[in-house]
C-alpha cells in the first residue's frame, strides 16, 4: 500500500483522480459517430422514461415551478438571513400551509364543492327559465326561427356539454395522470423533495452551466441565465399570489354578499384565472348561475363584483407584481394556451405562458448575437 500512496495511486484511503498526483487524465478518442450517440443516448432515454412513466415529467415540472414560486420570497429572506435558513424557513411556511389546507380548507372545500356540483342542473334550469323570458320579446317581432323554449333548451344543452368538455380535458388529463400512477401523498411529497432540491443545489447547477461554456461566452451565458431566472421566477411566483389573491377575495365577496358555496366559487376563479384573458370570463359564470337562483338583483350584484375584481387584477395587482415579464403579444399568448391545454391539460395551460416567456427571452439574447457569416 505505501508503494501506491508514493506513486498517486491512493490518497486518503480512496483512488486519486489523478489530480492530486499532478497527472493529466488519459484522454479516450472516440469516432464523430460514437461521440454523436453518447448525446443522442440520454435524451433518448430521457423521452422513453417520460413516455413510458408521464407523471415524472408532471413531478419535474410541479418541482421547477413551486422551486420558482419559493424563490420568489426567498429573495427577500437571503437579504437578512443565510441562504440555507432561508430555504428552511420557505419550506416550513409551505408545510404549515399545507397542514391548514389540508385539515381545514380541503374538506371544505370539497363539500361545497359536492353541493355546488349537485344542484348545478337544476341552475341550468333556472337560466334556462330566464333564457325564455328574454327570447319571449324577440319571438313577439318574429326574430326568432324558432320558439324560445327550443332555443333556451340548445343553449342549456350546449351550457351542459362545454362545462362538462372543460371538466375532462383541462381536470380529468391532469388529474388522471397523477392519480392513476402515484398516490396524492406520494405526488405531493415528489414535488416538494424536487423543488428543495432545486433551490438548494441551485448554485452548484448554475456553477455547472457556466463552467461547461468557454470562457469567452461566459458573460453572454450569465446574462442569458439570469434573464431565464428573472422571467420564469416573477411570473410563476407572481402568479401564484395573483391567483391567490383573486380567488379569496372573490370568496370573500360572495361570502358577504350571502351566496352559498363562496369557497368553491372563489376555488374555481384561482383555477380558470390561469387561463389568459379567457378565464376571467369562465371563473364568473358558476357564480352568475348561482346568484340568478336568488334574483335578477343579485345577479348583477354579482357581475359587478367580478368586473370590478378583473379590473383591480389587470390594471393594478398584475402589473404591479408582474411587471413586463412576459412582453409577448396577446394574441401569441392565447394561441398558445390553446395548444398547452391541448396537448396536456390543465398542466400545459399553466406552462405555455412561462414556455412563451423562455422563447422570448431566448429570441432577443439570440437576435443581437447571431449572425451568418
Amino acid at each position: 500500500m505505501s508503494r501506491f500512496r508514493e506513486r498517486g495511486f491512493v490518497s486518503s484511503g480512496r483512488l486519486s483522480a489523478g489530480k492530486s498526483s499532478g497527472r493529466r487524465p488519459t484522454p479516450i478518442r472516440v469516432s464523430r459517430t460514437v461521440w454523436n450517440l453518447i448525446v443522442i443516448a440520454p435524451i433518448a432515454l430521457l423521452f422513453l422514461i417520460v413516455w413510458a412513466v408521464p407523471a415524472v415529467l408532471f413531478i419535474f415540472l410541479g418541482g421547477l415551478a413551486l422551486a420558482l414560486v419559493l424563490s420568489f420570497p426567498m429573495a427577500l429572506f437571503t437579504r437578512i438571513l443565510p441562504r440555507g435558513l432561508a430555504i428552511a424557513i420557505a419550506f416550513l411556511v409551505l408545510l404549515a400551509i399545507l397542514l391548514l389546507a389540508a385539515y381545514v380548507f380541503v374538506p371544505l372545500l370539497v363539500s361545497q364543492a359536492a353541493a355546488l356540483i349537485n344542484v348545478l342542473p337544476a341552475l341550468v334550469q333556472d337560466l334556462e327559465f330566464y333564457v325564455v323570458r328574454a327570447l319571449q320579446a324577440l319571438d313577439m317581432q318574429d326574430f326568432l326561427s324558432s320558439t324560445p323554449e327550443d332555443i333556451a333548451s340548445r343553449m342549456a344543452a350546449d351550457l351542459r356539454t362545454s362545462l362538462g368538455v372543460i371538466t375532462s380535458n383541462i381536470l380529468g388529463h391532469t388529474m388522471g395522470v397523477v392519480y392513476g400512477t402515484f398516490s396524492a401523498a406520494l405526488t405531493l411529497f415528489a414535488v416538494v423533495f424536487v423543488a428543495a432540491s432545486l433551490l438548494a443545489n441551485a448554485r452548484t447547477f448554475k456553477a455547472a452551466y457556466l463552467t461547461s461554456v468557454s470562457h469567452r461566452h461566459r458573460h453572454d451565458a450569465l446574462e442569458l441565465w439570469d434573464a431565464l431566472d428573472h422571467a420564469m421566477s416573477h411570473y410563476l411566483g407572481g402568479l401564484a399570489f395573483v391567483l391567490t389573491i383573486q380567488g379569496a377575495l372573490s370568496a370573500a365577496v360572495l361570502a358577504l354578499m350571502g351566496l352559498p358555496y363562496p369557497l368553491a366559487l372563489g376555488a374555481w376563479v384561482s383555477i380558470t384565472a390561469v387561463i389568459p384573458y379567457l378565464g376571467a370570463w369562465l371563473g364568473a359564470i358558476p357564480a352568475l348561475l348561482v346568484a340568478l337562483s336568488i334574483s335578477p338583483a343579485a345577479v348583477v350584484m354579482t357581475a359587478l363584483v367580478f368586473l370590478a375584481i378583473q379590473q383591480f387584477e389587470g390594471y393594478f395587482l398584475t402589473p404591479y407584481i408582474q411587471g413586463q415579464t412576459i412582453r409577448v403579444p396577446p394574441v401569441v399568448i392565447f394561441l398558445g394556451v390553446i395548444v398547452g391545454g391541448s396537448i396536456a391539460g390543465i398542466v400545459g395551460v399553466l406552462f405555455a405562458v412561462p414556455t412563451l416567456a423562455a422563447l422570448r427571452v431566448l429570441v432577443d439574447f439570440f437576435r443581437v448575437r447571431l449572425y451568418v457569416g
